[in-house]
């Protein structure tokens, strides 16, 4: 039997330019900032190699059920709006996939489209028959969006912070996810 072809897409405006995601994703180092799989097995054994970030960067992982095991290696790069990327996965079954993440200017931001492609075979036919794949993937991938956009806007409040000269007014008080705290 032929293989039946699957694809996932899911993207997000991320109120950034898309120079300030390109980081946390062309590295997989950074990863574990924000991607929604890193939660799934917190002994996860993961492995970087090749590259440090970049074309020919590779991670992998090792983890319990929910986990699995495989590898990616990032493929293809036109920065700072599209990154291919070789996704092989070894459990819970065999699959080679694609992934694409393609970035470009959206009003004040960057959409950040995230897309998985494969061929599902074997026992995968069946998830893809009936929509499985979009669900389970649709759902990480909307939760990682979620993360990188939290990433961004975190590192660019930090960024957009200036020094206003001393403050006569009162003491300092630094400023927390929960306002203000003495």
């Amino acid at each position: 039997m032929a293989p039946t072809p699957y694809t996932v897409e899911r993207s997000a405006v991320i109120a950034a330019p898309a120079d300030q995601t390109f980081s946390l994703l062309v590295d997989f180092h950074e990863w574990p900032r924000w991607s929604p799989w890193e939660d799934l097995d917190p002994d996860m054994q993961r492995t970087y190699g090749g590259a440090e970030s970049g074309v020919g960067a590779t991670y992998a992982w090792s983890g319990n059920r929910k986990a699995g095991a495989g590898t990616m290696e990032i493929t293809d790069l036109v920065t700072p709006t599209a990154l291919g990327i070789r996704l092989s996965f070894r459990k819970p079954f065999k699959a080679e996939n694609r992934i694409a993440v393609e970035r470009r200017p959206e009003g004040d931001g960057t959409r950040v489209t995230w897309r998985l492609t494969g061929d599902a075979t074997g026992v995968t036919k069946v998830f893809a028959r009936f929509g499985m794949f979009e669900r389970w993937v649709g759902k990480d991938f909307d939760v990682g969006l979620a993360r990188l956009r939290a990433e961004v806007s975190v590192a660019g409040l930090w960024w957009s912070l200036r020094w206003a000269g001393p403050d006569t007014t009162g003491p300092w008080y630094p400023v927390t996810s929960r306002g203000l705290h003495p």
